[in-house]
């Protein structure tokens, strides 16, 4: 009787449990229906939430410059403006160097990035070309020379590198500052002159005589503190707020290059994208129009403060600055021989657009 007992409470044991799980069933399929619990779209809803698609923007902007400003813009204008569906990796202080950014464009593992011409020229060697000297007259010349014919021209050589041009970024002319004051072309022969690893930077020291010395740019500061060098060239906000007036605090303003660099995008990943995200980072970064003004109002803010800096700048006459063109006269044709490729096409566009600002600087 126990036994048979026994099985009998076990077995209406197991059929209250079986009642209970249906019951459970039940009210779950109930809950599904009323939209209480999981639905089936929920797995597909969550992905698209997670679904964020992360771009490395990298440069090697200054802190506290108006380059820095440029592409905090870009970032927040992204982020923005795909409603946070991008989120951009902002390596824009120096972590890569140039070298490795354009690698990285060339790789897919940067999306974007800010070149100089002179590191863009190891990939598209025509963009060396861009700082040959004296080959503006004035700002206003330049912005029009780039606007409507170097731009087209450089699209076109860049993309055959699987690169995109964004945008051009303004650095603006470049002058020469010294440790003791540089009034002519003639004081600087001889002189230490600190020149980058471009051509054009090389000629231009070696058509005035001095003893050129190739540096890095995070060589300059020391290298003046120790007379390694006495002089060089740079833009002048490059030139005051990265410390180098602390070293050499005469600056003559020659103007005798237009510093230049580019925004570039890997292509391959560009040309992926859909229209509309496109559409957003192609005006996320500032234009060439705000670029430029950012990079003028600056550097005319520190010359009106040059007191407080500690720097003597120095306007040439235009006949002293007609001296300074024709002592490197020949510097442009002498650099398009050494670069080869396309670097007459640079010059002939330019010698080109040249002509049409001044036709229509004549019409009006």
């Amino acid at each position: 009787m126990r036994n048979r007992g026994g099985v009998r409470v076990r077995a209406d044991a197991a059929a209250k449990g079986m009642m209970r799980g249906l019951l459970l069933a039940c009210c779950a399929a109930l809950a599904v229906a009323a939209g209480c619990g999981p639905s089936a779209d929920a797995p597909r809803e969550a992905d698209e939430a997670a679904e964020v698609t992360e771009i490395t923007a990298a440069g090697t902007a200054f802190p506290n410059t108006i380059g820095e400003t440029h592409w905090f813009t870009f970032q927040r204008k992204v982020e923005k403006g795909t409603q946070g569906r991008f989120k951009v990796r902002m390596l824009v202080h120096g972590q890569f160097s140039e070298e490795q950014i354009a690698a990285g464009l060339r790789r897919g593992r940067v999306q974007i990035g800010n070149l100089s011409a002179t590191m863009t020229s190891t990939l598209v060697p025509e963009a060396a070309m861009l700082y040959a000297p004296f080959l503006f007259e004035s700002e206003e010349e330049a912005d029009f020379v780039y606007d409507h014919f170097l731009t087209d021209v450089f699209s076109s050589l860049l993309a055959v590198q699987d690169l995109h041009l964004v945008s051009w970024s303004e650095i603006g002319f470049h002058h020469i500052y010294s440790v003791t004051p540089v009034l002519s072309p003639a004081d600087m022969r001889g002189r230490r002159f600190r020149v980058s690893a471009s051509d054009a930077s090389r000629l231009f020291g070696e058509a005035l005589g001095a003893d050129v010395i190739p540096l890095g740019f995070g060589e300059i500061v020391p290298s003046l503190q120790t007379g390694l060098i006495e002089a060089g060239e740079n833009s002048l906000t490059l030139y005051v707020r990265t410390g180098t007036s602390g070293e050499a605090s005469h600056v003559t303003l020659t103007a005798h290059c237009f510093g230049m660099s580019f925004i570039l995008a890997d292509k391959v990943w560009w040309d992926g994208l859909a229209d509309a995200d496109r559409e957003i980072i192609a005006h996320a970064y500032p234009s060439i129009a705000e670029t430029r003004r950012g990079t003028r109002e600056e550097a005319q803010r520190d010359l009106e403060n040059a007191q407080s800096f500690g720097i003597t700048p120095r306007w040439p006459e235009r006949a002293e600055r007609d001296q300074w063109a024709a002592a490197v006269a020949h510097v442009p044709e002498e650099l398009a021989r050494a670069v080869g490729g396309q670097s007459r096409l640079v010059l002939d566009t330019i010698a080109e657009g040249k002509a049409a600002f001044a036709q229509q600087k004549a019409a009006n």
